[in-house]
């Protein structure tokens, strides 16, 4: 299926666990570290630098950029590093994670019960994932370095539905 957000938004309701799909529009990426740095700041009832809201967030922290590249390679991390943070994604308002892996019950319950997609991308694949990159600008906390939030703007980009609006999860039984 062929996704380009936000003009397709509408299409996300007939996405189901399983589906492949190509994905042109903004997408942001944060990892760890940012995912730390976000719950500080809304701990501490600070303004994020981001606005979030509608957002397809990206577990992905590139490679340095070569000469004449958008950005370096750029696959996806681990997402069970991240759901800790799972209840933050309606604090924020994001539609979709993308990462690679299953989530543990909770969070994988949490996004069913919440209504937040969430898509993998095979892991290996940074160098091809990079070429769906046209647009690379950092964008917050810059001292983190690779691990600093990026608004990326991509053109079919390929991954895969694990979990969808319905409850249905690619991984459910592992």
């Amino acid at each position: 299926m062929i996704i380009r957000y936000p003009m397709d938004k509408h299409l996300l309701n007939s996405i189901k666990a399983g589906d492949v799909i190509e994905f042109t529009g903004t997408i942001y990426t944060a990892r760890d570290a940012a995912h730390m740095r976000i719950k500080e700041y809304l701990d501490k009832g600070l303004e994020i630098p981001v606005d979030f809201n509608d957002s397809f967030i990206y577990y992905a922290g590139p490679t340095p950029t070569k000469p004449g590249n958008v950005i370096g390679s750029i696959g996806p991390t681990t997402s069970s590093r991240m759901d800790k943070f799972a209840d933050m994604m309606t604090t924020l308002r994001v539609t979709a994670t993308i990462g690679k892996g299953p989530r543990d019950k909770e969070c994988s319950d949490y996004y069913i019960n919440n209504k937040i997609l969430y898509f993998i991308t095979t892991g290996g694949c940074g160098a091809l994932l990079a070429k769906s990159v046209k647009e690379a600008k950092e964008i917050a906390f810059l001292d983190l370095g690779p691990e600093s939030i990026k608004e990326l703007y991509v053109e079919g980009f390929k991954m895969i539905c694990a979990i969808d609006y319905f409850g249905n999860n690619i991984f459910k039984g592992e």
